[in-house]
């Protein structure tokens, strides 16, 4: 019988073990402090930051934690290498977190980039 879905942010971290909770805690609070306006939620069974849609997602699988930023890979190539990625997705251990200096601006670009798409949907209803 599959568990049901985390019901908060909270709830899906106390869920983890210590080393992934307290690894995605950290990441949680980079994320708040780069994004402050964004709003927390589950979405697509993650915990999700929200401005102007899902800004970017993180979790936790069986052998590592992930940070679910979107379409940023080319952009942060450089800075991504040696971190296992994939579309969307940057996987990392507890032990060895995403630098923070990198989390931030992955964030405010999502924002930048939200408040872009957002601009750009207004346009055509107006339109």
């Amino acid at each position: 019988m599959m568990k049901p879905p985390a019901a908060s942010v909270d709830d899906y971290l106390a869920r983890l073990p210590a080393d992934q909770r307290a690894a995605l805690e950290v990441l949680r609070g980079q994320i708040r402090a780069a994004a402050p306006e964004a709003v927390e939620a589950i979405s697509y069974g993650l915990p999700t930051f929200k401005l102007n849609g899902n800004l970017v997602h993180f979790g936790a699988a069986a052998k590592h934690c992930a940070f679910y930023p979107g379409a940023v890979m080319d952009v942060f190539a450089e800075r991504l290498a040696g971190f296992d990625t994939a579309k969307g997705t940057i996987r990392f251990q507890p032990d060895a977190p995403l630098p923070p200096d990198l989390v931030e601006d992955i964030v405010r670009h999502r924002v930048a980039r939200n408040v872009e798409i957002a601009a750009e949907r207004r346009a055509r209803k107006r339109g």
